[in-house]
């Protein structure tokens, strides 16, 4: 159920079968033909076309890897088809989308989880971190550091032949017409992460990449899962690349930059972590156990396990449509700051900034009229 390094426009499964949809043919055929040796006589269909694949009734779930510019309009098509979802992390490309996709998935009423698994896994530092922090043991929250990676840019990439087989056009989707590059969509089978992640047209950056990690464990700790930021000020010495600050309606200040991982700075004292940390100043924090009587955090021993739970018991996952989409969102309010180099005023429940502050456009972007957001 992790992202996989393929560019696929639609990667689909469900418990009883897999069959994936990939709009390059060499990919295509090669994910069918390893699928179709380890389930020997069973075997698998395969699509170019990800409707092809919704439109089957036998298809009760699916996960979707695609890039990200894609995920908003195939999740909601998905949901329209009665499809419980799966889908990665960053899991909106625009705050538009966010709004939308929350609005969406409740009418169909669709079992949704977000692949943010740091609130599953890694020996559950993430839980343990948020329990403490959520149940006062640092004190009042001051500060929280994120360090992840950089803001997006243009692309600017050069044009190159077409790579056979390749529906370039459904690769670009709801993106704007531009030549075919390679470092967008690799040519063959490839094991590595494309770097469509870095260009704005398709990705919200490598600060997006992570922070759909990082300022997800910062939401969490917070306990704004259903709200988020009302101020985004730009970074101090107005740097291109780090310093953005986020300010919620407690006082509480979350800033773009740091050592990897959240660092929260409380009144009391500090906890730092990451995938291979767990940190506390002063250091016995850990040593008094959360009471019976404290708040306690779900500890689920499979991300993508306690999605296929939810799909019998119809509850909520841990990282629900609306958990993704307002950490997707910190993240995109960021970035518009790095990109004007503005103070925005930001109303979580509306979604619309306030104080005559940003700009309606900044909300979303001019899509191909074939792929306008389903409504």
């Amino acid at each position: 159920m992790a992202e996989t390094p393929s560019t696929r426009t639609s990667r689909t499964t469900t418990a009883a079968a897999s069959s994936p949809s990939e709009v390059d043919q060499t990919r295509r055929e090669h994910y069918q033909a390893k699928i179709n040796e380890s389930r020997g006589d069973q075997g698998c269909d395969a699509y170019a076309d990800f409707r092809d694949l919704l439109a089957r009734d036998d298809i009760d779930a699916v996960v979707i890897t695609t890039p990200d510019h894609w995920h908003a309009t195939i999740c909601m098509m998905a949901a329209a088809a009665g499809k419980d979802i799966y889908c990665e992390k960053p899991l909106t490309h625009t705050l538009h989308e966010g709004q939308r996709l929350i609005e969406v998935i409740r009418k169909h009423g669709r079992v949704f989880q977000t692949g943010s698994q740091q609130r599953s896994e890694y020996g559950y530092k993430f839980v343990k971190a948020c329990e403490y922090i959520r149940n006062g043991r640092i004190g009042r929250i001051l500060n929280v550091n994120v360090g992840v990676g950089d803001p997006p840019k243009p692309c600017d990439l050069p044009p190159e032949d077409m790579e056979p087989g390749l529906d370039w056009p459904m690769w670009l989707g709801p993106a704007a017409d531009r030549p075919y590059n390679s470092v967008l969509s690799p040519r063959g089978v490839h094991g590595h992460y494309p770097a469509w992640r870095a260009y704005r047209e398709y990705s919200n950056g490598y600060l997006a990449d992570m922070g759909a990690h990082h300022f997800d464990i910062a939401q969490w700790a917070l306990k704004a899962d259903d709200s988020g930021p009302v101020e985004i000020l730009p970074a101090l010495d107005h740097d291109p690349m780090r310093g953005v600050r986020t300010l919620y309606a407690n006082g509480t200040t979350v800033t773009h930059g740091g050592p990897s991982g959240a660092t929260f700075i409380g009144t009391d004292g500090l906890i730092h972590v990451d995938r291979g940390r767990l940190i506390a100043s002063p250091g016995n924090i850990f040593d008094t156990p959360i009471a019976d009587d404290e708040e306690h955090l779900p500890r689920n021993k499979n991300h993508a396990e306690n999605w296929f739970d939810c799909i019998y018991s119809r509850e909520r996952p841990i990282c629900d449509v609306e958990v993704g989409a307002r950490t997707a969102a910190v993240c995109q309010l960021i970035n518009l700051v790095y990109q004007y180099d503005e103070r925005l005023a930001w109303d979580p429940a509306t979604w619309r900034f306030t104080s005559r502050t940003g700009n309606h456009d900044w909300l979303d972007y001019q899509r191909t009229k074939a792929w306008l957001l389903p409504a």
